[in-house]
């Protein structure tokens, strides 16, 4: 589920740090190239982990909610209340940095592979090796880890160190970016839903969340800009001015990113299990989601506020679905059966 840091979009000139939260900091007036270059590069970033993480689903077996990235969501929700109850905003940073180097480098190694396998020289031997570890001994053993991979694996998992020191050590935007736009596309690839009337039952309950915790609260988007956690994708709109070292971000978090994601993953799955050669469903809520995003950011452009994303995205992402739908299928297909029953030799697709 998006957390509170997650959902809210930052408006036109607002700075990360406590500076911004205080108000103590100079307001810089970006460019209007600089803001458009920020938002396009936003806009760009959120849909590449949609895409590229529907497409990957698709090979993906029948998915359970790991582990992992149950821990990662409830982490967040954590740290939001030991920010406000027991810690100071140094303490739960140096925490979350420690608990999200660990999970972007997993994340990033994963999101690498599929690249790995293509760019690796065939001249090069490829290993095998397996970590095992047993409990008891004799006939009693039982298996707590077996996990096996290869070289490639290996490379993938030193660049993505490389990525996570430099994250560490710097807090760079661009390392921030890379670890969230794998935390991203690994939850539209793993994350599954079921079937197109849970998906809208879960974007109608996070449209509400996202409405009241932005427009009832100033909770959002405080934490938002407090913590320093990959939690969301963020752009200079200074970049122009000063380059790298640019410091005034637009954000988005990452659950404007992942809960939309998933619904539209479920829909090329969907198209996948009709068996036709369209991919009818898939580019219409992908469609949905590049208007409904651009609109808050219009919306947030301006009017100079946050906005809560998903007050526009779920609409727009599951309208359009709807109206296509209503020239094309029996609603009682679309949304309650499993597409699953009718894909001969491909895994689950909900």
């Amino acid at each position: 589920m998006a957390d509170v840091e997650q959902n809210a979009a930052v408006p036109d000139g607002s700075s990360t740090g406590s500076d911004a939260v205080n108000g103590t900091a100079g307001r810089f007036v970006s460019s209007a190239e600089g803001t458009a270059l920020a938002y396009g590069s936003l806009l760009l970033m959120a849909l590449l982990p949609i895409f590229f993480g529907a497409l990957r689903s698709v090979g993906c077996s029948k998915s359970k909610v790991t582990d992992s990235y149950l821990e990662t969501l409830q982490m967040k929700e954590c740290a939001k209340t030991m920010h406000v109850k027991i810690f100071s905003q140094e303490y739960i940073n140096l925490l979350l940095s420690m608990y999200f180097f660990v999970l972007g480098v997993l994340a990033l190694s994963h999101t690498m592979s599929p690249f790995m396998c293509r760019v690796f020289p065939a001249n090069v031997p490829n290993k095998q090796y397996q970590l095992l570890f047993t409990q008891g001994s004799g006939e009693g053993k039982e298996e707590i880890v077996n996990y096996e991979f290869d070289t490639k694996d290996l490379i993938c998992l030193g660049i993505s160190s490389v990525v996570g020191v430099w994250y560490v050590l710097k807090k760079h935007w661009i390392a921030n970016n890379l670890f969230g736009l794998a935390f991203a596309l690994n939850g539209v690839e793993l994350l599954h839903l079921n079937n197109v009337s849970t998906g809208c039952i879960l974007l109608g309950g996070l449209f509400v969340y996202d409405v009241f915790w932005v427009f009832g609260t100033n909770v959002m988007v405080t934490v938002a800009k407090s913590f320093e956690a990959p939690i969301k994708l963020v752009f200079p709109q200074d970049l122009l001015e000063k380059g790298l070292d640019a410091s005034n971000f637009a954000m988005l978090g990452l659950g404007d990113i992942v809960i939309p994601g998933i619904f539209i993953a479920l829909l090329l799955r969907f198209d996948v299990s009709l068996k036709k050669n369209t991919r009818t469903y898939f580019y219409t809520s992908f469609l949905a989601y590049i208007f409904g995003l651009g609109l808050t950011i219009f919306v947030m452009h301006t009017f100079k506020h946050a906005q809560p994303a998903l007050l526009y995205l779920v609409p727009a992402c599951i309208g359009f679905p709807v109206l296509v739908y209503l020239d094309h299928c029996d609603p009682i297909q679309f949304c309650f059966e499993k597409p699953a029953e009718k894909l001969d030799g491909l895994p689950d697709p909900g």
